[in-house]
């Protein structure tokens, strides 16, 4: 399974971003989908998760009502809308998918979103 993260780039506080992680190869064997972010610094982090079906959302507790996941399983792609971003909302996001019941674990390379105050 191959992640491309896109979406990413420099907006100034109160704004948004919609991140998108298409997902390509063997697709099938995607469970759960989520993203983690990693700050200059700093270890990397859960920003929030997504079920197979897009059923049920989890959230980090400092994204909990500005972060939205979401995925379209016919696109292959999951996305992450981001609205009243905060300079500590800057870091490389991470698109990351579970294929447990394979055994693999699969990580996109990150797109960079930069918030300016």
């Amino acid at each position: 399974v191959r992640l491309v993260e896109s979406g990413g780039g420099l907006v100034q506080a109160g704004g948004s971003l919609r991140l998108s992680c298409a997902a390509s190869g063997s697709t099938f064997s995607i469970n759960a989908m989520g993203w983690y972010r990693q700050a200059p610094g700093k270890q990397r982090e859960l920003v929030a998760v997504i079920t197979s079906s897009g059923g049920s959302t989890n959230y980090a507790d400092s994204v909990k009502g500005r972060f939205t996941i979401s995925r379209d399983n016919d696109r292959n792609t999951m996305y992450l809308q981001m609205n009243s971003l905060k300079p500590e909302d800057t870091a490389v996001y991470y698109c990351n998918a579970d294929a447990a019941f394979y055994g693999m674990n699969y990580w996109g390379k990150g797109t960079l979103v930069t918030v300016s105050s």
